[in-house]
């Protein structure tokens, strides 16, 4: 095999290896999802397919998948089509930058691999939000092509609620690329090793606890999560931009938004919480004298610290109500865009006290 077709099977091995962990993790969330907004609302959830109901998911497909694909007589059937494609795509785009695991490289047939992340480049962070933003053109389109009034606002809705959430969540995170100097998520996980004060929620001079709450409240909302899911509010816009959709189609907007979770969790477990590192120097199985295996005691790192985030996203469900669409704009714009802008003033001075008192 010639380097180019070993270099291509070794990253579609990648590829495919990362989206098969993202789409069992998809349906596993919305069986979790089901199940624990059962438990906090003192009820069982889904019980009947399959033992305790861990089969539902599958059904939930069969069902999309069989279930009559309906185009509205006046919508514009090309975008009607793409839209749902161009919300999903992006979603998983995401995932190539992502470290699931320690920084390793590996020789296989003379070329160099990291087995944990599918493309190491230095703008990891400007890639992610740059694909980010093209989700929401999906559910523009989306509520534009399907010739409904409701879909419309939804869509128009979620143009301005991700824009300007967007921004928050791009400011949140400049203070983490401040203290590193790098926009890789590699670069960045690696400058958290050792013990968990290292990590940027509580790493000195600039400790960025604050701009973590800021980036997961302003991700919640970019994913239209409950309390921020004006754009399918179903007391008003009976189901928001995909009200027309049904089968393969509303099965595809549906993916993206849970694919979306796991992305921006992934992302605040790399930029705030360490990442695969785990909260002390090494790990017990390299003590144990295993050093072979501490990618599997790294990688259960980085997925109990994605997995807690995505639990978070469910908390807020079963908590708290619908925000009214101008208290969710004033929140964004009078609340946490100016402590993310704080942030940047004091991470910045702080940084720059703390390389001339060296």
């Amino acid at each position: 095999m010639s380097e180019f077709g070993l270099r291509l099977a070794i990253s579609l091995t990648q590829i495919a290896a990362v989206m098969g962990i993202v789409v069992i993790t998809v349906l596993l969330l919305t069986l979790a999802e089901r199940k624990v907004l059962g438990w906090m609302q003192d009820r069982m959830g889904p019980m009947e397919v399959g033992p305790y109901g861990i089969l539902q998911p599958f059904a939930d497909a069969i069902k999309l998948f069989f279930k009559e694909d309906i185009v509205p007589a006046g919508a514009n059937k090309f975008l009607f089509t793409m839209a749902p494609v161009l919300c999903l795509i992006p979603a998983f785009i995401g995932f190539a930058v992502i470290p699931w695991g320690p920084n390793w490289t590996l020789e296989i047939g003379g070329i160099t691999v990291k087995p944990f992340v599918i493309s190491d480049i230095n703008i990891g962070i400007l890639y992610i939000l740059a694909f980010a933003s093209i989700g929401a053109y999906g559910i523009i389109l989306g509520g534009w092509a399907s010739n409904s009034k409701y879909s419309l606002l939804g869509g128009l809705r979620s143009a301005a609620q991700i824009i300007s959430y967007e921004l928050n969540v791009g400011l949140s995170i400049i203070g983490v690329v401040i203290l590193t100097g790098s926009l890789s998520l590699v670069t960045i996980t690696d400058a958290q090793a050792g013990w968990f004060w290292n990590w940027f929620i509580f790493a000195l001079p600039a400790p960025q606890i604050f701009v973590f709450v800021v980036y997961v409240i302003s991700s919640v909302a970019e994913t239209n999560r409950v309390p921020f899911d004006l754009p399918e509010a179903e007391s008003e816009l009976v189901a928001g931009f995909f009200t027309e959709y049904s089968g393969l189609r509303f099965a595809f907007f549906f993916l993206a938004e849970y694919a979306n979770m796991v992305l921006v969790s992934c992302v605040a477990a790399a930029l705030f919480l360490g990442g695969w590192n785990a909260p002390y120097p090494g790990t017990i199985l390299e003590l144990l004298g295993m050093p072979s295996l501490a990618w599997v005691e790294n990688t259960m790192w980085f997925a109990a610290k994605t997995y807690s985030l995505l639990f978070l996203f469910f908390w807020l469900r079963a908590t708290l109500p619908r925000l009214r669409y101008d208290q969710l704009m004033k929140f964004g714009w009078k609340v946490l865009l100016p402590i993310a802008l704080a942030n940047i003033v004091v991470t910045s001075i702080a940084v720059f006290i703390a390389q001339h008192m060296k």
